[in-house]
C-alpha cells in the first residue's frame, strides 16, 4: 500500500474534507496548502499527483492521534522519516485506542481472521524474535474494516 493509499482510506472512512486535512496535519507541527493535500488525494495516474512521503504521512498520522486523543503536555512527537506498515498499524492502534480484541473484531469484519499471537508479533520491537512485518493485505484489511466500523455502506430496503 502506498501512504496516499492509506491517506485515502482514512479521508473517507472518517469523513475528513481538505481543510480537516490541513487542521490535523497542522495539529502536528506542520504546515500544508490545500493544493498539496488534494494532489495527494488525486489517482496515481492524475497528471497533478502527487507522492505523499512518509514524513508527511506521518505527520498526518500524529495529527490523527493528537485528534482522537487529545494533545499531550510537551513537545508534539516528531514525525519519522522512515514508516513501513507495523508503524501505520501502531498508530493507529494508538489514534483509536483500540486494544487487541478491537482490531482482531476489525479485522474479522474484513474476512480476515489471525490470532492473538499473531497481530501482536505485529507491534513488537523489529528485534525481537517474535517481530513479524505487517503485509500490505493485512493492513489493507484493517483499513477496510475501520471503513466498515465507521462509515457503514446504506442497504435499500426492498419492501
Amino acid at each position: 500500500m502506498t501512504n496516499n493509499d492509506v491517506a485515502r482510506s482514512l479521508r473517507y472512512t472518517f469523513d475528513f474534507n481538505d481543510f480537516t486535512m490541513i487542521e490535523i496535519i497542522k495539529s502536528a507541527g506542520e504546515t500544508v496548502d490545500r493544493e498539496l493535500v488534494a494532489n495527494w488525494l488525486k489517482r496515481d495516474d492524475d497528471p497533478e499527483f502527487e507522492e505523499m512521503y512518509d514524513k508527511e504521512l506521518a505527520t498526518f498520522l500524529n495529527g490523527f492521534i493528537i485528534l482522537k486523543r487529545g494533545k499531550k503536555d510537551g513537545e508534539v512527537p516528531v514525525a519519522e522519516k522512515r514508516l513501513n506498515n507495523n508503524i501505520i498499524f501502531r498508530k493507529l492502534k494508538i489514534a483509536l485506542n483500540f486494544k487487541d480484541e478491537d482490531i482482531l473484531e476489525i479485522l474479522s469484519s474484513a474476512d480476515r481472521n489471525i490470532s492473538k499471537h499473531e497481530l501482536s508479533a505485529f507491534f513488537r520491537k523489529p528485534g525481537q524474535a517474535q517481530f513479524r512485518p505487517c503485509k500490505d493485505q493485512i493492513l489493507r484489511n484493517f483499513l477496510k474494516g475501520l471503513q466498515e466500523k465507521y462509515r457503514p455502506t446504506v442497504t435499500e430496503k426492498g419492501d
